[in-house]
């Protein structure tokens, strides 16, 4: 199988920009990061499609960033030269973040310092670059207006970073795979992307739009068109499943500036442990496989400086881990029980559905079965007034129909007289004990008291965690907690709040739900910290080589 080079990457750039003067800048680039050999190495390999990976590559690009939802599209986005700027005419709700715009409105926000200009800024994340950006995408969001955005996007090809989006499916990722029907939890021009308004694209689609808020199937669409239309498709593979990333070692003693002719070597566990201190870390080693058209898998190795995960925290449902939760009649997730309605196996059945979790996936739920005329035992454990329940962060006007389940969850809770035959049920501060082959379940109250009930189905929705088989630990030690999966709330990965760098391991990155920045929003904010970080290092590296006199001062 041929390999796959920068000579195709750079193919794919000379069909988007012709010119000259284009050619050149994306060479400099490219050159920066591959050094003198890039030339020597570019003519000596082949091409091949730019929807295949390599089997086997001794090439290291910049970055690899693995996952292609809405985090890993932003990333791409900006990596590919695509900088924001101060608009001329903008000015800032916030007159003190204005002032610090001002001081530097020539630069783009990619090299001015994050730090600074995120200090004092609150909002709905807990990293602080997420919400400059947020705010400065969506001024004052969050009180209700609908400020435009004081930032323009420039594509300054120069500024291109080699890199590629592995993913499962087409880009968009997740949003593929969810119930078309349902409503957003977020307003359209929230979810869209730098660059292209949702409005502007959606209306174009549809004729009448009578809510903000959009359908995830509209969500998909959007992104996928997105990178096309921005000329990011030659960065994308899809079908590309992960199996392992590891670290490649080499001995100390080794010339910094080797030629890259010259394989990396992945040292043994056993010479490790004789003498750890005498190998240094060098770059990520990515292997898995592609599926082609006839169902085949086709391995594929590559290299890299920097790996940013973007996988976000869908991939894994979270269990319950009682006893019978597997059982064929127990579902975990809304596809699923989506599928189970549609094919009518519900229809017609006398005994409840017993619905765990109170969160919004849970709500959706809900009014799934409550739409299709099935009863519901809704099952949480936390009380109605829990201050940290979902449902009170959100406006009444804005959200009815989560509302509505709220208002059921606090007025039709279980009693000694309560009619089970009835449309809804709550059960607040109850839990799960267990599940029966008979299709009984046994629930228990906060006070022990324990309740048995005929069930037609389950749905288990208290939240997931995403797949990281293919770290070490599985990714355990990225963590704040290293003794627990990474989740997007209670266990999100460890970063540098300004660049998105694993505190625990260099090179590694990771953004979105990962990093506990849930909504689309917020986490562009990712996007920039890591592109900001990648180019302040490069710069360094650059200005290294000027000083010890071995480069030609290309910028």
């Amino acid at each position: 199988m041929p390999v796959w080079c920068c000579r195709c990457a750079l193919a794919g750039h000379f069909r988007n920009y012709s010119s000259p003067e284009t050619e050149g800048q994306i060479l400099n680039s490219l050159v920066q990061y591959f050094g003198d050999s890039f030339c020597r190495k570019v003519k000596a390999m082949p091409l091949v499609e730019e929807t295949s990976l390599p089997e086997d590559s001794s090439l290291t690009l910049p970055v690899v960033v693995v996952g292609n939802g809405p985090s890993g599209i932003c990333l791409s986005y900006m990596l590919s030269g695509y900088r924001p700027y101060l608009s001329s005419e903008a000015i800032h709700p916030n007159p003190i973040l204005h002032s610090k715009l001002e001081e530097a409105r020539h630069l783009s926000i990619i090299d001015q310092d994050l730090e600074y200009l995120s200090e004092g800024l609150e909002g709905r994340s807990s990293n602080p670059v997420a919400i400059l950006l947020d705010t400065l995408l969506h001024p004052d969001a969050d009180f209700g207006y609908d400020y435009p955005s004081v930032l323009h996007w420039k594509l300054e090809q120069h500024h291109y970073i080699p890199h590629l989006v592995l993913g499962k499916g087409p880009p968009g990722g997740a949003w593929h795979h969810m119930e078309g029907s349902m409503l957003t939890i977020s307003f359209g021009n929230w979810m869209e992307l730098p660059g292209l308004k949702f409005k502007d694209w959606v209306s174009a689609k549809r004729r009448n739009i009578k809510n903000d808020r959009v359908t995830p199937e509209e969500i998909a669409c959007y992104y996928k068109h997105y990178v096309k239309v921005m000329g990011l498709q030659k960065n994308f593979r899809e079908n590309a499943y992960i199996t392992s990333i590891s670290r490649l070692y080499r001995d100390q003693d080794d010339d910094d500036d080797d030629d890259d002719d010259q394989d990396d070597e992945n040292i043994s566990t056993g010479q490790l442990k004789m003498g750890k201190s005498a190998f240094i870390k060098r770059n990520w080693e990515i292997r898995g496989y592609q599926r082609i058209a006839d169902g085949a898998h086709v391995p594929f190795c590559l290299f890299a400086e920097n790996v940013a995960l973007a996988t976000g925290t869908l991939d894994s449902p979270t269990y319950l881990k009682v006893e019978g939760e597997d059982c064929p009649f127990v579902f975990h997730s809304m596809p699923e029980f989506g599928a189970a309605i549609s094919k009518g196996k519900l229809q017609g059945k006398v005994d409840p559905v017993l619905i765990v979790g109170s969160g919004l996936t849970a709500a959706d739920a809900v009014l799934c079965a409550y739409n299709n005329n099935i009863p519901v035992i809704h099952v949480f454990r936390k009380r109605v007034t829990d201050p940290s329940l979902i449902f009170k962060q959100l406006p009444k006007k804005l959200y009815p129909e989560y509302h509505k389940v709220y208002h059921m969850m606090c007025t039709q809770s279980y009693s000694v007289d309560s009619n089970l035959a009835s449309a809804y049920t709550s059960f607040p501060e109850h839990h799960v004990l267990s599940f029966k082959t008979d299709m009984k379940c046994v629930l228990q109250s906060v006070s022990g008291l324990k309740k048995i009930f005929k069930l037609s189905a389950a749905v288990v929705l208290i939240g997931s965690h995403p797949n990281l088989s293919f770290l070490k630990e599985q990714g355990y030690d990225l963590g704040h907690n290293s003794n627990q999966p990474i989740t997007c709330k209670g266990n999100p990965v460890e970063i540098d709040p300004y660049t998105y760098e694993c505190t625990k391991e260099a090179n590694l990155f990771a953004l979105g739900p990962l990093v506990g920045d849930n909504f689309v929003r917020f986490l562009k904010g990712g996007a920039l910290g890591i592109v900001r970080c990648l180019v302040t290092r490069q710069k360094r590296k650059q200005h290294l080589i000027v000083e010890r006199g071995g480069g030609d001062g290309v910028a």
